[in-house]
């Protein structure tokens, strides 16, 4: 049970802790804890080694409970959502409905203008079932992670019972193990020296040992009392990222899913804008034509009437390059016109990703 090898000048070194400040605890607490300084035993050889064990098994199943709950949730779970939703607004390509001028060559203009755009909405109709389905998806996540705040809540305040639990044994160790080496310690010691009876010297040895023994466990209770208090942050990381999750499904449901479909009506919009101007464009060029026709024949017609009248005074010549500089400002008009729109639409588009890089920067500062 005992090293009997120590001598008793040896046994004279044993520590001396300073015990815990006391003002620290409640009235409640500090009975607490002389209730426990008395049930320490001297003479008790198991007494030490169950000391506080109840206090560290708790601390041992917490964190066998806090294991469990990270094991059974997905931590990537609501990051897949978040990135299959992305790939969903990506398939939607809303650059196909600027069309090509080969394919318009291929086939009638109105057949190209309807089937271009039933694709592109029917394939809008159909990413947007799936992309409810993920919304729904991100909301459940959201449900369950917003639980999971709440039982680190629970559990952080477990560990803080946990640790004052730790508090109040370290204390009537303390208290304990200062009050024997103040009074007990010395008086055997002062006995063995005066006897010199080995009974004596032995009684004071095994007493030394028994102080040794609960200094080390108060240093154990200590080292659990440090595994508690470094939980505390651990448990506050974890439910400071489940809350940024939250705060960032929030916002892909409140305004992410809805600004991608405002863009989609915005796209669809331009696009049925766009292809109007085409047919417009069209329709001019076309009346363009006759009329440069009409403008052949007439000059034709003119100067054979002309030459049977003996000609006219009308110069042919001076009224279709008026007419063509007048067909070639409206064309350069029109041009000019579908290029700014062009540029304004590339401009939006640009906005549309500063905003979304300022806001992605604002949400990792606020991380």
């Amino acid at each position: 049970m005992t090293d009997n090898t120590t001598t008793p000048d040896n046994l004279s070194l044993v520590k001396n802790n300073d015990t815990t400040d006391m003002v620290a605890f409640s009235p409640e607490e500090l009975a607490r804890v002389q209730e426990i300084k008395n049930q320490i035993k001297v003479d008790d050889s198991q007494g030490i080694i169950t000391y506080g064990v109840g206090a560290q098994r708790d601390i041992s199943t917490f964190a066998d409970s806090i294991l469990s709950e990270v094991r059974a949730k997905d931590s990537g779970y609501a990051g897949d959502i978040l990135t299959n939703l992305v790939l969903k607004v990506k398939e939607t390509d809303v650059d196909s409905l600027s069309g090509d001028g080969g394919f318009l060559s291929k086939i009638p203009f109105i057949g190209g203008l309807v089937n271009t755009f039933r694709r592109f909405i029917e394939r809008y109709e159909k990413l947007s079932v799936q992309i409810e389905k993920i919304v729904d998806e991100l909301d459940d996540a959201r449900m369950q992670m917003l639980k999971d705040i709440t039982l680190l809540d629970n559990m952080y305040g477990k560990n803080l019972e946990y640790q004052k639990n730790l508090d109040l044994y370290i204390a009537a160790g303390q208290l304990k193990l200062k009050e024997l080496n103040d009074t007990t310690l010395p008086d055997l010691k002062a006995k063995a020296e005066q006897t010199k009876k080995p009974e004596d010297v032995q009684k004071y040895n095994d007493f030394a040992q028994f102080l040794n023994r609960l200094d080390k466990k108060i240093y154990d209770l200590k080292l659990s009392r440090t595994i508690t208090i470094q939980t505390g942050p651990q448990l506050r990381l974890i439910q400071n990222g489940n809350q940024a999750l939250v705060e960032k499904i929030q916002s892909s449901i409140l305004n992410t899913i809805p600004l991608w479909k405002n863009q989609i009506v915005i796209a669809i919009t331009l696009f049925r804008q766009k292809k109007a101007l085409k047919l417009q464009k069209d329709v001019t060029d076309t009346t363009n034509t006759l009329l440069e026709k009409n403008a052949a024949l007439l000059k034709e017609s003119t100067i054979g009437i002309a030459q049977e009248s003996e000609r006219g005074i009308v110069d042919i010549e001076t009224l279709k390059k008026v007419n063509n500089d007048l067909i070639s400002t409206i064309e350069e008009t029109m041009k000019i016109q579908a290029d700014g729109k062009a540029k304004r639409q590339q401009a939006e588009q640009e906005l549309v990703k500063i905003e979304d890089q300022l806001k992605n920067k604002l949400m990792t500062l606020k991380s």
